[in-house]
Order: C-alpha cells, then structure tokens, then sequence
C-alpha cells in the first residue's frame, strides 16, 4: 500500500472538480499509488476568513466523495478561528471521515490558537500535518520553521505531527526535529535531491518518515522516486510509502 500524506486537488484552468480528479488518479495509478491525502481547497489562501475557511474543507469533502476509496480527507484549520476549527473537525472527521488535520500559514505553527486544535487531535488520534519551510529569501511573517513545530509538538507531546516538506532546507529541518519522537517529516515539496532519503533515514530512523508528493505543485513521480530511488532496504521503503501513515492514522 503506497499512501500519499500530502496533496492539493487544485484544478488547471478551465478544469473541473471532477476533471481534476480524474486526472490525479490517472497519474496515481500510473506510478502505482493507491491512496492520497487531501487537504486546504481548490485555491491557496493565506488568511482564510471563516467562510472561506469552510468553502475549502467542503471543496475537500466533495473530492473524497469522488474516490472514497482514492481519496482520504484533512481538515484544514486555522489558529485564527479555534472554535469553527473545532466545529469542523467534528463534523468532517467525527461525523465525515477524515483522518488527519492540516496547518498551513496564518499564524505561526506554536500559535495559541493552535492549542484547542491540538488537543482535540489528541482525543480523536488525528495526526496534525503543518507546514513547514526554511527560505533562504526569508519566510513569510507567519510561515513556520520546525524550530515552530518543535515548540508546538512539546507542548502536546499525545499527538503525532507530521512535518510538511522536512522544513523545506532538510538537512536543518531533519536534525532539528530529530529527538523529537511524535514528529514526523515527510517527503514532499523539496527537489528530487540524492541524500534526502537517507539521510532522514539515519537521522530519525525510517518508521518517522512518511510519503508525501505537494502534488499538483510537484510532481508524483519526481517525490516518489526520492523514496523508490533511495539506498535503503525494502522494508524501509515500505514503511516509508504506507505503513507508517497507515499507523498514525485513525481507522
């Protein structure tokens, strides 16, 4: 079972929901991915205001319901509106499915508003996947480092976090979160570089690291060969592709 943690059905130009579907799964199965992680909406929006907020978990909810079997959803939740982030996480995961919470970048990933969040992830055994980036032409004033996760993961040491794009400079991200048990990098967003793979390998061990593409803002086939590519054992690349993700989320 190959899982992808992290992707965004963003449809091309005159594309529908439905055509964008279609064509996700084409490349799936083509590259022999069998499941895929939605999250955030049809558009990227920095600061989502309530009803955005909505519109994007329910643009997530229709395309699970396209491919339930493909597709497996993530609340998209914002620090600056806990209780509606509550509110959704009942009615999408509680009440619709939903396996996993997403954090992007309206507010630092160690935010206050985060804490309510996190502890209903905690209740339910929903992993928290947040953004993460170190940019050498500096982040955005509320884009997290894992130095950000880091503080967010001590203060709630019950739930597991995945790390979105082992913090963009990977090498740093990696060492940074490395003693840290209930975070997990993944794979995605960063270029196809020889070394990623193994050195998150022998930096927190294969059973921490999890499959992620960003598609569509990178492609399935050059994230998956970070993994299918890399010198480490087959046991490894399955833990690694499936069953670590498998564990950390709710049945």
């Amino acid at each position: 079972m190959v899982i992808d943690c992290h992707i965004h059905l963003m449809p091309h130009p005159g594309e529908t929901q439905a055509q964008a579907a279609r064509r996700t799964l084409a490349a799936m199965d083509r590259l022999g991915i069998d499941k895929a992680c939605v999250s955030l909406g049809d558009r990227l929006i920095v600061q989502p205001n309530a009803t955005e907020l909505r519109e994007q978990n329910a643009w997530v909810a229709s395309t699970v319901a396209l491919a339930p079997d493909r597709f497996i959803g993530f609340v998209y939740c914002s620090p600056n509106h806990p209780e509606l982030s509550l509110e959704l996480i009942e009615e999408y995961a509680v009440r619709g499915g939903f396996r996993g919470i997403k954090l992007w970048v309206c507010q630092l990933a160690d935010h206050a508003g985060n804490d309510a969040i996190c502890r209903r992830a905690a209740q339910l055994g929903l992993p928290v996947l947040a953004h993460t980036w170190v940019k050498v032409t500096g982040n955005m004033p509320t884009e997290s480092t894992p130095d950000h996760l880091v503080t967010l993961a001590r203060r709630h040491p019950d739930v597991n976090f995945i790390m979105a794009h082992a913090g963009g400079d990977w090498e740093r991200g990696l060492r940074t979160v490395r003693h840290v048990p209930h975070i997990y990098p993944d794979t995605c967003g960063n270029d196809p570089e020889a070394g990623f793979t193994e050195l998150a390998v022998a930096l927190v061990g294969a059973e921490r690291l999890v499959f992620g593409s960003d598609a569509t803002g990178r492609s399935f086939a050059s994230q998956l060969a970070k993994v299918t590519g890399a010198d480490i054992t087959d046991d490894q690349k399955r833990l690694i592709l499936g069953d670590n993700l498998e564990r950390l989320m709710p049945a």
